[in-house]
C-alpha cells in the first residue's frame, strides 16, 4: 500500500469537496448555543452562562433524536437509490419526517413536563434554577423543529444537494445572532430573549427544510409514502442507533461532569456556580473545534467506504491519513489557543471575579490539554464505520467518553478534588488515542495481508 502521489492528490481533492459542507453543517449546528452563551454572558454574566449549562443535555438529547431518524432515514434512502428502488426511498424520506415529527413533540411535551426535576439531575443548583427554567422552558418550545430540520438537512445530503442543507442551518443561526442582542440589551427580555432568539432561528430552518420536500431531485413524495410501516421504521431507527448512542454518552458525561463540579465546587474556595459556568464556556468553546473534526470525519466516510468496497485498501489508507494530517493542524490550533490565550477566550462570554476567571483558565489549560490528540479517536470510529465495521466504530466511539472519561473523574475526584475532575479530560483523551492507534494499526496490518493475496 505504497503512496502514489496522483491518488493522494485525488484523495486530497475529494476530501475537500466532501469535507467542506460537512464542517460548515457542523459548525453552524454548534453555533446556536455558543452564541446565546456570549451574549448570555455578557448581559446576564457567569449565572446565565451557568443556566445555558445545566440546559445543554436537552440540547445534545434533541441532537440525538435527530441523528437516530435522520442518519437512519438518510443511510436507507442511499441504499435504496442505489438500487434504483425509487419507491422505496420515497417511503423511507416520508415515514422518516413523519417520526421526527412524533419524537419532537413527544419530546418537547415531556420535557416541559419534567423541566425541573430534569435540571436538578443535570446539576442545577437552587441560585442557577430559575435562570435555566426560563432558558431551557422557552428553548424546548423550539426542540421539534430543531429535531426535523436536522433530520431533513440529511436527506436533503443524502439527495445531493449539501450546499441546500447548509442554507438550512446557516439562516437560522444568522437570525438567531442578529436577534439575541436585540431581545437581550435593546429589549432588556435578558436570558429569555436569548431563548425567544434561538427558537426564532430555529423555526426559520425548519421553513426552509420544509420547502425542499417539494424540490426533491431522486424521488417524488406523495402522499402514500407518509403511511406509516412500522417493520421499515424499526430499520430506520435501527440505521440511526450508533451516531444517537454516542450523543446520549455525551449527555450521561455532562451530567455526570456538572453533578461532580457542583459537589466538588462546594467543597473548594470556587463554589458551585463558578465551576458550572467555567464548563459550560470550556465545553462549548471545544465543541467548535469538535465541529470542525467531526466534518471532516464526516466529508472522509463515504471516501473511505466507497474505495473499501472496491478493495483499493491503499486509498482508503491514505484517505485516513490525510484526515488525520488535517485534524492535527486544527486541534494544533486550538491547542495554542487555549493555553496561550485562555483568558481572551473566557472573556468573550462574559465577565466575573477573579476566582472566576482564576478557576476558568484552569479549566481550560488542564481539561483540554491533550486536545491536539483527541480528534484521531472521532476519525478512528468513521474510519470502522465506513467500512462496514459498525460494532469497532461504536466501541471506539464510547472509550473516550464512556469507558474512561466517567470513571476518572469519579475516581480522580476522591483523591484531587476538583483538580481530579480536571485531570480526567486530559488522561482520558490520552488512552482513547493510544486505543485508537491500535485499533486502526491492527486493521492496516490486515488490510496490506488482504491486499497481496
Amino acid at each position: 500500500m505504497n503512496k502514489n502521489p496522483l491518488e493522494y492528490e485525488k484523495i486530497s481533492k475529494l476530501l475537500k469537496s466532501f469535507a467542506l459542507p460537512s464542517i460548515t453543517a457542523t459548525l453552524v449546528s454548534s453555533l446556536y448555543n455558543i452564541v446565546d452563551q456570549i451574549f448570555i454572558g455578557q448581559g446576564v454574566g457567569y449565572i446565565g452562562n451557568a443556566a445555558t449549562n445545566v440546559s445543554y443535555p436537552l440540547s445534545t438529547i434533541c441532537l440525538a433524536i435527530s441523528l437516530l431518524i435522520g442518519i437512519g432515514s438518510a443511510s436507507r434512502f442511499s441504499i435504496y437509490l442505489g438500487k434504483k428502488k425509487f419507491e422505496s426511498a420515497a417511503t423511507v424520506v416520508g415515514n422518516g419526517i413523519f417520526l421526527m415529527a412524533v419524537f419532537g413533540i413527544l419530546y418537547m411535551i415531556i420535557g416541559e413536563c419534567f423541566l425541573s426535576p430534569l435540571l436538578k439531575i443535570f446539576g442545577a443548583t437552587d441560585e442557577v434554577m430559575p435562570y435555566a427554567q426560563k432558558y431551557a422552558g422557552i428553548t424546548l418550545i423550539g426542540m421539534p423543529f430543531l429535531i426535523m430540520t436536522n433530520g431533513i438537512s440529511s436527506l436533503i445530503r443524502a439527495d445531493g444537494s449539501p450546499k441546500y442543507s447548509m442554507v438550512c442551518m446557516v439562516s437560522g443561526a444568522i437570525v438567531n445572532t442578529i436577534l439575541d442582542p436585540i431581545f437581550i440589551f435593546i429589549l432588556d427580555w435578558g436570558i429569555e430573549g436569548a431563548a425567544y432568539a434561538t427558537i426564532l432561528g430555529q423555526i426559520l430552518s425548519f421553513i426552509i427544510a420544509i420547502r425542499y420536500l417539494w424540490h426533491f431531485q431522486t424521488i417524488k413524495l406523495q402522499k402514500s409514502c407518509f403511511k406509516i410501516n412500522m417493520r421499515d421504521n424499526l430499520l430506520t431507527l435501527y440505521m440511526g442507533i450508533s451516531s444517537s448512542i454516542n450523543q446520549v454518552a455525551i449527555t450521561f458525561v455532562q451530567i455526570v461532569l456538572n453533578n461532580s463540579l457542583t459537589y466538588y465546587g462546594a467543597l473548594s474556595v470556587y463554589g458551585k456556580e463558578i465551576p458550572l459556568a467555567s464548563c459550560g464556556i470550556v465545553m462549548k468553546t471545544n465543541a467548535i473545534l469538535l465541529a470542525i473534526i467531526i466534518g471532516i470525519s464526516q466529508g472522509v466516510q463515504p471516501i473511505i467506504g466507497y474505495n473499501f468496497g472496491a478493495r483499493k485498501y491503499d486509498r482508503v489508507k491514505q484517505a485516513y491519513i490525510l484526515a488525520i494530517k488535517w485534524n492535527f493542524v486544527v486541534s494544533a490550533i486550538g491547542f495554542c489557543l487555549f493555553q496561550f490565550f485562555p483568558k481572551k477566550i473566557i472573556s468573550i462570554f462574559g465577565t466575573g471575579d477573579a476566582l472566576y476567571y482564576q478557576f476558568a483558565i484552569l479549566f481550560m489549560r488542564t481539561f483540554l490539554f491533550m486536545v491536539i490528540i483527541n480528534g484521531v479517536q472521532l476519525l478512528t470510529s468513521s474510519f470502522f464505520t465506513a467500512i462496514g465495521k459498525a460494532l469497532k466504530g461504536l466501541l471506539i466511539s464510547l472509550t473516550r467518553q464512556v469507558f474512561f472519561l466517567i470513571p476518572l473523574i469519579l475516581i480522580l475526584s476522591l483523591k484531587f478534588g476538583i483538580f481530579g475532575i480536571l485531570l480526567a479530560g486530559p488522561i482520558a483523551d490520552f488512552i482513547a488515542f493510544i486505543v485508537s492507534i491500535v485499533f486502526v494499526y491492527k486493521e492496516f496490518k490486515y488490510l496490506k495481508a488482504t491486499d497481496t493475496q
